[in-house]
């Protein structure tokens, strides 16, 4: 929250550290979740070895912290937005991290049980990317497009996997009268 001083100018726009962290966030998830598109789309070659287990363990969680510190600090930037209470935004940060232990593991199956969802989940990350990046240059898009540009994929995705049930068979009575032919 103290981080609102501008510490330098470019191009006519004062940064703040808020704003670096922002724009710095915003080009990590930009930047990984590219590679992670391009790393589904193309394939990727497996490394050997425990060295190449360890190194991608300690990738993972300088990832997963640095992706932890630009959520944190965006979400209490929200909850100070909504709130002027210091214990109700706190309770809300402690929630939203339990709501994320307790549900990520689901998720996950879920999402990667399912490639276009992975692609889906990917690009949203492109979307909050761009944001952070846009927020951290002082251009600010409002929430609810963002929300609504998300919940309409979704909702086109379920579609689609719905779809996809249905003519791979996945009604029982369809399976049955295949299995008696």
């Amino acid at each position: 929250l103290g981080l609102s001083a501008p510490l330098f100018t470019v191009l006519g726009s004062e940064i703040s550290g808020r704003d670096l962290i922002l724009i710095l966030g915003g080009l990590f998830l930009l930047g990984k979740s590219t590679h992670e598109i391009h790393h589904n789309l193309e394939g990727h070659e497996e490394g050997n070895g425990k060295s190449t287990v360890q190194a991608n363990f300690v990738m993972t969680l300088v990832q997963i912290t640095i992706l932890d510190i630009v959520f944190s600090l965006d979400s209490v930037i929200t909850a100070v937005g909504m709130v002027d209470e210091l214990p109700v935004m706190i309770l809300a940060v402690v929630i939203s991290v339990l709501l994320m232990v307790f549900f990520a593991r689901g998720v996950g199956k879920f999402v990667n049980d399912r490639p276009t969802i992975k692609i889906l989940a990917l690009s949203f990350l492109l979307l909050i990317g761009m944001a952070l990046v846009a927020d951290g240059l002082e251009f600010h898009i409002p929430k609810g497009y963002i929300y609504f540009a998300m919940g309409f994929s979704l909702f086109v995705e379920v579609l689609n996997l719905k779809v996809i049930e249905l003519k791979s068979g996945g009604g029982k009575k369809d399976t049955a009268d295949k299995a008696e032919s």
